[in-house]
């Protein structure tokens, strides 16, 4: 636990802890994000933050709206309004931010399940027992997420003294995967019912190939589509509306120094911007998250 949410605690434990049960989803949530902190804790300093971005921006917002000239009362009233509004949009993103981890870890996941179940259907094949197989896979680090879950399975039988069926329901709850949660649940079957684990892996690993694949087909469908848009709005846009301002300059209509300051915003600061934002949609967009 860090200083800062120490600190937190401190403050604010004994205001937050009766109100806990309205956040059943956020606490599973921390749990499958892997980010190593309680309830308490996660809303205490989520808490705290958005109480010091309220001291800081009230009394700022107050002195920018004065100097606006809009009055006393007034700039005071927009901006405890402006500073609460803030707050609670702070507030609500510290609530779905491990959403957006476990999005992330999903995705991390999903790109590298295909190959790693390859991994674990040859480590397998070679007639170990399933412990040592997760054993020897959680030494490959190349898989990224995949290989961080396998090795938590691994550090639960061996610091905790779990078997591996106890283990891997431990993993099945808080894996952020689907596909890695189903993986789990099969081999959980087959070593409660005694069935081939190696012959399950391999066909696991060729429907993930096959899914990974349908995926990268789908993608470079809609990155066409996407390069399509850029293409028309953004380039041919752009040198529509440079050549039509000015032409405009040469027909007197508008003052050269304005088209210019227009243009330079455009080349400048609207095109780096809109390309910046498809890459961003790109990069969400394709398969393990670019």
């Amino acid at each position: 636990m860090t200083s800062y949410s120490k600190f937190s605690m401190k403050l604010l434990a004994g205001f937050v802890e009766p109100y806990l049960h309205f956040f059943p989803e956020l606490k599973q949530d921390l749990k499958r994000s892997g980010m190593k902190k309680t309830l308490l804790e996660y809303l205490c300093s989520s808490l705290l933050t958005c109480i010091i971005i309220f001291v800081v921006e009230l009394p700022l917002l107050a002195l920018i709206f004065s100097l606006c000239k809009l009055g006393s009362l007034f700039s005071l009233i927009m901006a405890t309004t402006t500073s609460l509004g803030i707050c609670i949009i702070f507030f609500v993103l510290f609530l779905n931010y491990p959403k957006i981890v476990i999005r992330d870890k999903s995705k991390s996941i999903e790109k590298n399940l295909p190959f790693a179940s390859i991994y674990l259907s040859t480590i397998s094949s070679s007639g170990l027992p399933p412990h040592k197989v997760f054993e020897i896979f959680s030494q490959f680090t190349e898989h990224e997420e995949v290989s961080i879950e396998i090795k938590k399975i691994v550090t639960d039988m061996k610091a905790f003294g779990l078997n591996i069926n106890e283990a891997l329901s431990r993993a099945i709850e808080r894996t952020p995967s689907v596909e890695l949660k189903d993986l789990f649940w099969g081999i959980l079957s087959l070593l409660k019912s005694g069935g081939d684990m190696t012959v399950y892996l391999r066909e696991k690993s060729v429907t993930f190939l096959n899914n990974y694949r349908r995926k990268l087909n789908e993608f470079s469908k809609t990155l066409a589509v996407y390069l399509e848009v850029y293409l028309t709005l953004l380039v041919l846009g752009s040198l529509f509306f440079t050549i039509l301002t000015s032409i405009m300059t040469g027909l007197g209509g508008v003052t050269s120094s304005g088209i210019v300051a227009i243009q330079s915003l455009l080349i400048f600061i609207f095109i780096p911007l809109i390309t910046a934002g498809f890459i961003m949609l790109i990069k969400s967009a394709a398969p393990g998250g670019g």
